[in-house]
C-alpha cells in the first residue's frame, strides 16, 4: 500500500513538474518578441532551426551576409544549398558561437564568415546581443556566447533565460504576440533579408583616420577559434568581405586578414577588389547608397560566389536530388514571387511596404 501510495506520489510531482516546466516556455514563447512589426532581422536567428536538409555552405557575420548574399542564386547558378546565419552587428565571438552551435546540427562543406566585425572588440548593445543570441538553444554555447557579449547592467541569467528580462512585456502584449505565438511568419529567404529597391552611391564619406589599425586582440582570438574548430572538424573556413562601401575597410585591416589567411590555410574573398567579375554597380545595385546591396547585388555576390566554390572547393551542388530540388524550387518560387512584389511596389510608390513574407 505504502508503495503504490509512494509511486502516486512521484507520478504526481513529475506531472507537476512538467506542467510547470510547459507554463513557464509557454509564457517566454508569449513575452519574447516575436519581431513581426518591426525590427524583422531579430527574427532570423530562429528560423535556421526550422531547417530540415542539410546545407553545404553556411555563412555567419553581420548585415554584410544577411543584406548580401542571396543563397536562392546561388542555388539557381550552381546548385548549392547555403544558409545565412546572419545577425545585426553580430560580433566575431557571436559569431564563434553560432559556428559551433551549427556544427552540432549539420557539417557543411564550407564555413564563411564575413570579416568586417573584426574590427569591434567591444560588445556593444544588450539588444543587439539578443537578436543574435536570443533564439539559440539552451547550452553551453549560448553561455559562453552570453557572457563575453554582456554590457553594464545585463546579467547571465537574463541572457539564458529571456523570461526574466521580458517579464514585465505582460502590459505591452498586442495583437501579433498572439497571432505569432505558434507560427511566425518567415522573414527570410534562408537567413537572406530581400530589399529591391534602389538607391545609389552619392557622396562617398571619406575615412577618417586611425591612430592604430591593429584589429583588436579579441576578436582575432576569436577568429584563431574559429579556424581551431573548423580545423577540427575537417570543414574548411573562408573568409569574406563584401562589396560595400561603409563602414570603411581600411587597407591596413585587409592586409592584415589576407596574412592571416596565409598562415591559417584559410580562403579570403574581397569582393570590393573584383567589382568587374562580380559586375556589381553601386549605381543600380544598393538599396542605401552602398552600405548595403539590394536583391541585385546580392544575386551577382552569390553568383560570384558560386564560382570561387566549385572552382576552389569542388562543390558539385545537389542538381537532379529529389529532396532538394523539391525544397528549393519551392523557396525559389516563393523568392521570386516576393521579388516581383516589392518590384511592382517600388515601381507604383518608391518604396516597399511588404519585408516580412
Amino acid at each position: 500500500m505504502k508503495q503504490n501510495e509512494g509511486r502516486r506520489e512521484a507520478l504526481a510531482a513529475a506531472a507537476a513538474a512538467i506542467a510547470a516546466t510547459l507554463v513557464f516556455l509557454a509564457c517566454q514563447r508569449l513575452l519574447e518578441p516575436k519581431y513581426m512589426d518591426e525590427i524583422y532581422e531579430g527574427a532570423m536567428m530562429r528560423e535556421y532551426y526550422d531547417e530540415e536538409l542539410s546545407h553545404d555552405v553556411i555563412f555567419v557575420g553581420d548585415c554584410e551576409v544577411y543584406d548580401n548574399i542571396s543563397p536562392v542564386a546561388l542555388w539557381e547558378g550552381y546548385g548549392i544549398t547555403s544558409y545565412v546565419r546572419g545577425g545585426p552587428n553580430q560580433l566575431a565571438w557571436q559569431s564563434y558561437a553560432i559556428i559551433e552551435d551549427t556544427l552540432k546540427r549539420e557539417k557543411p562543406k564550407a564555413l564563411v564568415f564575413s570579416v568586417l566585425a573584426l574590427h569591434q572588440g567591444e560588445p556593444e548593445s544588450e539588444p543587439y546581443n539578443r537578436l543574435n543570441l536570443d533564439a539559440m538553444p539552451l547550452g553551453t554555447t549560448k553561455y559562453r556566447a552570453v557572457k563575453a557579449s554582456m554590457t553594464p547592467g545585463e546579467s547571465v541569467v537574463d541572457g539564458l533565460v529571456p523570461l526574466l528580462r521580458y517579464h514585465s512585456r505582460w502590459q505591452d502584449l498586442n495583437a501579433s504576440d498572439f497571432t505569432y505565438f505558434f507560427n511566425p511568419d518567415e522573414v527570410s529567404f534562408k537567413g537572406y533579408m530581400m530589399r529591391a529597391d534602389v538607391k545609389p552611391v552619392g557622396v562617398i564619406p571619406r575615412a577618417r583616420r586611425l591612430q592604430d589599425y591593429s584589429l583588436p586582440e579579441t576578436s582575432m582570438e576569436y577568429l584563431d577559434k574559429m579556424a581551431a574548430l573548423c580545423k577540427s572538424q575537417g570543414v574548411p573556413l573562408i573568409l569574406y568581405k563584401a562589396h560595400s562601401i561603409y563602414p570603411h575597410w581600411y587597407p591596413e585591416w585587409d592586409q592584415q586578414i589576407k596574412d592571416w589567411a596565409s598562415k591559417n590555410n584559410a580562403g579570403y574573398v574581397n569582393l570590393l577588389e573584383v567589382p568587374e567579375q562580380t559586375g556589381i554597380d553601386l549605381n543600380t545595385d544598393t538599396y542605401d547608397a552602398g552600405l548595403h546591396l539590394n536583391v541585385y547585388g546580392a544575386e551577382k555576390a552569390a553568383l560570384f560566389l558560386g564560382k570561387y566554390l566549385s572552382e576552389n572547393y569542388g562543390m558539385a551542388g545537389h542538381r537532379g536530388e529529389e529532396a532538394y530540388e523539391a525544397e528549393w524550387g519551392q523557396t525559389a518560387l516563393e523568392y521570386h514571387e516576393f521579388k516581383a512584389l516589392q518590384e511592382r511596389q517600388v515601381s507604383t510608390s518608391g518604396k516597399i511596404s511588404a519585408f516580412k513574407r
